[in-house]
């Protein structure tokens, strides 16, 4: 979801958005960015797409995912995300991490899914968006709703974090893979979307 409320906000004062239904807006919203990351997709039988395949394949067994969902190996800046609750775009370079650190990034994607937090987010802008999608409208409540927008998806990864450790002590890997796997990443600030990467350890820490 990294910088999809501000593009969203964006998106919503838009011309071609106007008259819509804010639910409509948000899915249209994703499958843009669903289609730019599927032009980068990896093939299935790619050596690296399939160990990432795999490790997906394993954190869904291991939840009981009820639902259908489809994993897009891609190239890009992206490590993984979620779109509209029932896609994961995962980069292809997972593969080059441990087993434990791959797992623990796929099991949080799953865990926005489990969690039904697409579903959180829309209900969230119906609230302030009940009717048509009309610039005068989303003008007026921009800003409660980024402020809102933005705390719940700051619980929404907070709780995906908790998610994702729970299941992988369950699949018996280390408890301190997600502190090892932040090790490795580049240092990242809070955004609107997410805690920074010393908010996320701190939160993993209470969590042990």
């Amino acid at each position: 979801m990294r910088a999809f409320l501000m593009a969203l906000m964006t998106a919503v004062s838009a011309p071609a958005w106007c008259g819509e239904d804010i639910l409509a807006v948000l899915q249209r919203s994703q499958q843009m960015q669903l289609d730019a990351l599927s032009d980068a997709a990896v093939a299935a039988d790619h050596p690296a797409a399939q160990v990432v395949q795999r490790s997906f394949d394993q954190v869904s067994i291991a939840m009981g995912m009820a639902q259908p969902v489809r994993l897009v190996v891609v190239r890009g800046p992206l490590l993984a995300v979620c779109l509209m609750g029932r896609v994961v775009a995962a980069n292809v370079s997972l593969a080059d991490l441990s087993e434990s650190e791959r797992r623990f990034v796929l099991a949080h994607e799953l865990g926005h899914i489990a969690h039904g937090h697409w579903s959180q987010l829309g209900e969230l802008y119906k609230r302030h968006i009940p009717g048509e999608v009309v610039k005068e409208h989303t003008d007026a409540i921009a800003g409660v709703l980024g402020r809102e927008a933005s705390q719940l998806s700051h619980e929404q990864e907070y709780e995906a974090d908790a998610f994702a450790l729970r299941l992988l002590r369950r699949m018996g890997d280390p408890d301190d893979t997600p502190l090892v796997l932040f090790q490795h990443l580049p240092l990242v600030k809070a955004t609107a979307t997410h805690p920074g990467t010393h908010q996320r350890v701190a939160h993993l820490r209470t969590l042990r």
